[in-house]
């Protein structure tokens, strides 16, 4: 049995032979495959020798299928659209991919509990998580749309859409508010000598216990890089200062209550990001995530 190979001319001859049918002359054909007219003439001339019958009928410069020509002619043509679209396909894999780029905490927090909207609109591949602390990594090629805390100005390049304001307000578990009762009050001072749950910043920063409370005093209580004050919190092991949208779902499911009706804001907010012309899909994921703000 013969193999492939062996049953199959060379398929550098082919494509010769199917750019000069196409085109009608072999020094289009040349310019077509930037290869010499002569390289272009020896390839069909193999290709006749190793089949033993005429292609092409030669009229000077010009020349004509035969008969035995345009049936080879189109079935190259047919072989080499059905090997074209298939390394298309290979090629566009990885494209397939969406991908939503924001920072960890909000992913957790806030993405997570719409991972299943997500995945219901995206109908024509995968979706990935691209977590990180640098909003510079957002703006890869790749990356579909992102969330991000800012403000439009920042990112000239592209639509940005607001998700909820950047304000955050004190929570606790039921069980920690039964024990410090006072807490209810909204009295800012209620909050001293009471376990607090800490960010990671300045005295000053507006996201601060201090700001919060109104006091230079050095306050007590463990530190967090992240959003582990809201684990711990919601454990009942102390008061921590809340983003909105980062509690939403504790807050819905009882997990934690919010202490004060008034909130403080910060000047920028959160964002969903997507270039000026999205496809289909990415205007439709990022849709259905900013009405998911309002209907929750």
């Amino acid at each position: 049995m013969k193999t492939l190979k062996a049953s199959l001319p060379l398929l550098n001859a082919m494509v010769a032979f199917e750019a000069t049918a196409r085109n009608g002359s072999l020094t289009a054909a040349a310019q077509e495959l930037a290869i010499a007219q002569s390289a272009v003439s020896r390839h069909i001339a193999n290709l006749e020798k190793r089949l033993s019958v005429e292609l092409l009928s030669r009229r000077g410069n010009r020349v004509s299928l035969t008969a035995e020509g345009a049936l080879l002619a189109e079935a190259i043509r047919e072989g080499l659209g059905t090997i074209r679209d298939a390394l298309e396909r290979l090629s566009t894999r990885d494209r397939d991919t969406f991908v939503i780029a924001s920072g960890y905490d909000l992913v957790q927090a806030w993405l997570m509990p719409r991972f299943d909207l997500v995945t219901s609109l995206v109908t024509h591949g995968r979706v990935t998580l691209l977590t990180s602390s640098n909003q510079d990594d957002f703006g890869s090629p790749e990356v579909s749309l992102s969330i991000r805390f800012g403000r439009p100005e920042q990112w000239p390049g592209s639509v940005a859409r607001k998700l909820f304001d950047g304000e955050w307000f004190p929570v606790c578990s039921p069980a920690f508010l039964q024990r410090y009762p006072a807490l209810s009050s909204e009295d800012p001072a209620a909050f001293l000598g009471v376990p607090l749950l800490h960010l990671a910043a300045p005295a000053e920063a507006s996201d601060s216990w201090n700001a919060w409370i109104g006091t230079d005093t050095t306050l007590p209580g463990p530190t967090f890089s992240s959003y582990l004050p809201i684990h711990e919190a919601v454990a009942g092991r102390g008061a921590a200062l809340a983003w909105a949208g980062f509690v939403e779902e504790q807050l819905r499911l009882g997990q934690l209550v919010r202490l004060a009706k008034a909130s403080r804001r910060h000047a920028d907010a959160f964002y969903i990001l997507t270039r000026r012309k999205p496809d289909p899909t990415v205007e439709a994921v990022a849709q259905a995530l900013l009405d998911s703000v309002s209907t929750r």
